[in-house]
């Protein structure tokens, strides 16, 4: 096994120092160290290294050719070590680094994908490593070390009073309404909720969708009838197109109906739900400069969405 421990570092740095001044003293001037200690620390490294290093030339010194070979491996080590300081700084400045979010489906195209994009533009050095997960499964990661950052809707997410984590918010997510292109209502000026109090409405049959879904129109004044099930945006929207019944989308959702014609997205009035998107880091976490800069760039396109 070698001897790493005789590769000295810092008296490394002294005999490249002294091949560039030239003498002992201009070294120690270079180094803010007495002549005394230059010449110690030299001694002290031959010994180490089994070489001599130091030959007299008049009043100076001359680096031997054992010495050359030391420095000119020495080199490689100084500029390995100068980009780990490099990469260093910008880990700690938050230009480095490698975050893991886990986001619910809808959160992962409206809100990850754009984030990760720009943050490839304005910090380069910032690694995302994105897993599609519902709620239960991200906080499990989240709580375990398997991620460091978790979206969820607010009312899937921990408590504000959970110890474990900080939620920070991010969208109010507004909720439009989605109708088959030849509904009566399809073209009117102003729409509100209570208007379809009498449709078939498209929702899951459990879940938070299905609980987002029932206290918007109770809210509006009515119990919604439940005309058909279903709990992915593709299968929503295509009953809709069909002309089965109605449905809640998010805004999230509906900007990426992939091109559905037959389905008209409509805003509603003052009765317009929300739901409320949250992000969640282990407490404390939310100072790490490289999960702030995702936090940063999800807070940016939250808020595009969000105007």
């Amino acid at each position: 096994m070698a001897e790493y421990d005789k590769w000295d570092i810092k008296k490394l740095q002294i005999l490249r120092t002294l091949r560039e001044q030239g003498t002992v003293t201009a070294t120690a001037r270079a180094l803010l160290l007495t002549p005394s200690a230059v010449s110690q620390q030299l001694t002290n490294l031959a010994k180490q290294l089994g070489v001599p290093l130091l030959e007299a030339q008049g009043r100076r010194v001359r680096l031997t050719d054992a010495a050359e070979l030391v420095l000119r491996h020495a080199e490689a080590v100084f500029e390995q070590l100068e980009r780990a300081d490099a990469d260093l700084t910008a880990y700690l400045q938050g230009e480095a680094g490698e975050v893991r979010v886990g986001a619910f489906s809808t959160a992962v195209p409206a809100l990850v994908v754009p984030a990760v994009r720009a943050l490839g533009t304005a910090h380069p050095g910032i690694s995302v490593q994105v897993r599609e997960s519902e709620a239960a499964e991200a906080y499990e990661l989240l709580g375990a070390g398997s991620v460091d950052l978790a979206l969820s809707l607010a009312a899937q997410a921990p408590s504000a009073a959970d110890a474990r984590f900080t939620r920070v918010p991010l969208l109010a997510d507004p909720l439009d309404l989605a109708l088959p292109h030849g509904h009566p209502l399809a073209a009117a000026d102003r729409v509100r909720l209570a208007d379809f109090a009498a449709e078939s409405w498209i929702f899951g049959g459990s879940g938070p969708w299905s609980d987002i879904t029932r206290a918007a129109c109770e809210a509006a004044g009515f119990t919604p009838h439940q005309g058909h099930s279903a709990a992915g945006w593709t299968a929503i929207l295509a009953m809709v197109e069909a002309g089965m019944g109605v449905a809640l989308v998010p805004r999230m959702a509906s900007v990426r109906r992939d091109g559905r014609g037959g389905v008209v997205m409509r805003e509603l009035g003052e009765d317009r739900p929300h739901r409320h998107v949250v992000a969640a880091v282990r407490r404390g976490a939310e100072d790490a400069p490289a999960v702030g800069r995702v936090l940063d760039a999800l807070r940016r396109v939250a808020g595009e969405l969000g105007r």
